[in-house]
């Protein structure tokens, strides 16, 4: 080849480190935001666990105190 052909092909090799080297950083930070999301998903379904456990004790509380309401009505 010659010097010509030899640069221009540097060129464009280098601009394709460029290009690799700017995805490789890109794709590190998004492994960190989904990382995080990822916690947060976690902490939202363990809440969510949570309030529907606290309402189904809610419910059976309630069920028992209006069976004792209609057992003293009678």
């Amino acid at each position: 080849m010659s010097e010509g052909t030899d640069d221009l092909v540097l060129e464009h090799l280098r601009h394709i480190r460029h290009q690799v080297d700017a995805l490789h950083e890109d794709m590190g930070e998004l492994k960190l935001r989904m990382t995080s999301l990822e916690g947060h998903l976690v902490s939202v379904i363990i809440t969510e666990t949570r309030h529907s456990n606290e309402l189904d004790r809610l419910r059976t509380r309630v069920e028992l105190i209006e069976r004792r309401l209609v057992i003293a009505e009678s």
